[in-house]
């Protein structure tokens, strides 16, 4: 039985993922119990009732009470169990308990990024202590995403212009995937992140060693911490390094380089240019490029914004 629970789902990572393997097997044990007897009925029906004769006459059938109070009653008492079942399951993945760590959850396209209660972020990594409720409240800065973890069996939508909220518990350290379950453009697949689950003295250490702010690590140059930037926020899904063609213009031999502009006028790819276009993406749009890009403003500060412009200096 756990082979095949291992074959058909990924591993039980949370406390709600137990409750909802449970009802998953009772939902599909069941049917699969119902149809099996329905199609042995169904064979014995043909053989016994065929017809034996050219001269044999169907008789006339009118209704059988019990049979059809049975056929009837039977299933209605599994869709109660089902749903009162499924009520609770909801009910206990819904309310979140008094004691959960918070956590800020921001989509765009096409990352997730994470802040914590001390004020320090992460981007596309989810660290949270093992054996702690631990409480999502998420927002979208663009379109719908829908943020999705197989082994916690749990998907909640993340709707741009309100919040909305989710909770788990992972008892054990360890890692899991995080998709995007929302089609929401064309790096949509690339949308992927991890939930890092640490012993509590270990997440509290790397709370403690991110809690910087955003401020660049000592032993790394500004454009290798730039370089480091724009994998964690995900800019190689629209903007090439090597000169390809992709959703946004490429860095190569951009920097001090003539731009054209959608309007026809060009400009000098310089740091207001650069600044500018991360922070206000749309008010010079690149001729050729759809006008896509979200604002980094209040994700990036000033240091980091000039160690991505160092990083995208060097991309001759």
């Amino acid at each position: 039985m756990d082979a095949l629970k291992d074959f058909l789902l990924p591993p039980a990572k949370s406390t709600l993922a137990e409750q909802t393997d449970t009802l998953f097997w009772f939902v599909h044990g069941s049917s699969l119990i119902l149809t099996i007897g329905l199609i042995g009925v169904l064979i014995y029906f043909v053989y016994k009732y065929r017809r034996k004769s050219e001269d044999e006459v169907t008789p006339l059938i009118t209704h059988n009470s019990a049979l059809e109070v049975t056929w009837s009653v039977i299933p209605l008492i599994l869709v109660l169990i089902v749903f009162g079942w499924g009520y609770q399951v909801f009910v206990n993945q819904t309310v979140v308990p008094d004691d959960a760590y918070e956590v800020n959850v921001t989509a765009q396209k096409w990352i997730w990024q994470f802040q914590y209660e001390n004020g320090a972020r992460s981007t596309g990594e989810l660290h949270v202590p093992a054996d702690r409720p631990i409480k999502l409240i998420m927002q979208s800065n663009d379109v719908i995403h829908s943020f999705f973890v197989p082994d916690y069996r749990l998907k909640q939508d993340v709707v741009p212009g309100q919040y909305t909220e989710m909770w788990f518990n992972a008892p054990e350290p360890g890692e899991s995937i995080i998709f995007c379950t929302e089609y929401c453009g064309d790096g949509h697949s690339d949308m992927l992140g991890n939930v890092i689950v640490h012993e509590e003295e270990e997440f509290e250490s790397w709370l403690a060693e991110n809690s910087g702010g955003g401020s660049k690590p000592d032993d790394l140059a500004p454009e290798k911490w730039g370089e480091q930037l724009t994998q964690e926020y995900a800019c190689q899904t629209c903007h090439s390094t090597d000169g390809s063609d992709m959703t946004g213009p490429t860095w190569q031999g951009l920097f001090g380089h003539e731009v054209p502009l959608e309007d026809g006028s060009t400009v000098t790819a310089d740091e207001n240019y650069i600044r500018e276009s991360i922070l206000e993406p749309n008010a010079k749009v690149v001729e050729g490029y759809p006008a896509v890009m979200n604002t980094y403003q209040g994700q990036l500060n000033d240091e980091q914004i000039n160690a991505i412009i160092e990083y995208i200096k060097t991309l001759k």
